[in-house]
């Protein structure tokens, strides 16, 4: 099994993926493709006169300020037209795919965050009534339903909560869960960035591989700003939770899929 985690921001290019996926696929290759959609759902947030916010935690990780008209846009997006984009260039290269939320089925179900503490001019600060929260349960049972009769699955968030609410919740993390439930051979988590740089944003100071023993050597974690910190920290933890490799690609290229797996990109093992 290989989880495929397909950024949302720009230059992504989905084609090359569903071409490399389709081939992959035919050969033989259990795969799921989990995928985000950010950058179009901050311009139809825009479009639609309800801008993204962003909140600041404690530690400098950021998130989206989900309310429930966020919310909506989000699950437009993400379930929509991201999803069906991508389902239907696999459908192109002839690859009967089936895009779903972490909402059906409750493929992914976690717990709705009561309260989010961020920062704002200096001072912490709680927001409540935020629909976000992270994913804890996967269910394998539907997706091997699907996988046993030949078809690729597709997933998006958002996720489900306990209670049956849509929780905005980390792809990151979904895919990670996802991949270490399947104790996937390898997890690929492709961006527009050729994987963790120590120099940000020069790309040809690319990081070739860290050693998920030593996550916390300077080298590795002081470079690793914003979000990438956050995703370092999930790989480790696929890793130790019996995933094969996980590695930082880039989703630019022509097969894309392909390149990862031959080790293109920062490997965390």
């Amino acid at each position: 099994m290989i989880v495929v985690k397909v950024g949302g921001s720009e230059g992504i290019n989905y084609e090359a993926v569903a071409k490399d996926a389709a081939s992959l696929w035919k050969s033989g290759q259990k795969l799921i493709i989990v995928h985000g959609g950010s950058s179009e759902t901050n311009k139809i947030a825009e479009a639609l006169g309800h801008p993204p916010q962003f909140l600041t935690h404690p530690g400098g990780l950021t998130s989206r300020l989900t309310d429930r008209k966020t919310l909506e846009i989000f699950e437009m997006v993400y379930c929509g037209l991201v999803n069906k984009r991508i389902v239907e260039l696999l459908q192109k290269e002839g690859v009967n795919a089936v895009g779903l939320s972490g909402l059906d089925g409750r493929i992914f179900e976690g717990k709705r965050k009561d309260a989010v503490k961020y920062i704002e001019n200096g001072k912490i600060k709680i927001h409540r009534g935020d629909y976000t929260g992270s994913v804890e349960k996967v269910n394998t049972a539907l997706l091997n339903l699907l996988l046993e009769a030949g078809y690729l699955p597709v997933l998006t968030p958002p996720a489900i909560s306990y209670q049956g609410e849509a929780i905005n919740t980390d792809g990151d993390t979904a895919a990670a869960l996802l991949a270490t439930a399947f104790k996937a051979e390898a997890l690929l988590l492709l961006s527009n960035i050729p994987g963790l740089l120590a120099n940000f944003p020069d790309e040809s100071s690319l990081i070739r591989e860290i050693p998920a023993a030593r996550v916390g050597d300077p080298q590795y974690m002081s470079v690793a700003q914003g979000r990438m910190k956050k995703k370092v920290l999930g790989a480790v933890e696929a890793v130790q939770g019996g995933v094969g490799r996980v590695v930082f690609g880039d989703a630019r290229i022509e097969q894309p899929i392909s390149a990862a797996l031959a080790g293109a990109g920062t490997v965390v093992r």
